[in-house]
């Protein structure tokens, strides 16, 4: 997955796309798993966007989504969240998340 700005991921809303965001810090080490389960899903799933984010380095961005905690993933579709997750059960799970709203 690559690094996300806050452009990058605003752009997504603004021009009502679709993308899976990612978002961790790199001293959590429930992220890091999550990470790769991610990373993992991102090449099984080629039709979408996926990026990922430091969320030390966005605040603006975690209140903004209301992100109460890392690490979370949201699905966006055309635009809109369709869901935010933090429970990162296993890749099947999240493979079939994705799938259900793209």
């Amino acid at each position: 997955m690559n690094d996300w700005s806050k452009e990058d991921i605003m752009a997504i809303f603004d021009n009502k796309k679709s993308a899976v965001l990612y978002f961790y810090t790199p001293l959590c080490g429930t992220c890091q798993v999550a990470g790769r389960m991610m990373d993992v899903v991102e090449q099984l799933i080629r039709d979408i966007s996926f990026g990922k984010t430091d969320l030390n380095y966005m605040p603006e961005i975690a209140e903004q989504f209301s992100i109460e905690s890392v690490p979370c993933l949201l699905v966006v579709k055309e635009g809109h969240i369709s869901e935010k997750i933090y429970a990162f059960k296993s890749v099947p799970y999240l493979y079939d998340l994705i799938k259900r709203y793209i």
